[in-house]
């Protein structure tokens, strides 16, 4: 267990075989969010404030705001969703989707098609 800006962190097993898997390696995530939608404009510009958010989109659907960031690797991810993205006034549930295999990016293509 650790301590971060006064909050407790205990590592998860969950925590010790993502970042086995991840290591140092860079990690895209995609992360969802939910928010009040009197707020939706504040906390997207809340959220592409923050460094590590590469793309932030205000979206129709079952969520309000999809971020995509980029981070060193996964202890960087888990800092800016415990540290910074928690700390977004506005934001009521976060899902993160953590990149495994990007095939496409910025219109192009991240493999040799056959």
């Amino acid at each position: 267990m650790s301590v971060r800006g006064g909050l407790r962190v205990q590592q998860s097993d969950n925590d010790s075989i993502l970042s086995s898997y991840y290591g140092d390696e860079e990690v895209t995530a995609i992360i969802t969010l939910k928010v009040e939608t009197k707020d939706a404009d504040a906390v997207s510009e809340g959220v592409s404030l923050l460094k590590p958010a590469v793309d932030v989109f205000l979206v129709t659907g079952d969520t309000d705001i999809v971020v995509k960031a980029k981070f060193r690797n996964y202890s960087q991810l888990k800092r800016f969703l415990v540290e910074e993205l928690s700390a977004v006034k506005g934001v009521k549930d976060t899902k993160t989707l953590m990149v495994v295999a990007t095939f496409k990016e910025k219109g192009e293509l991240r493999f040799a098609p056959e």
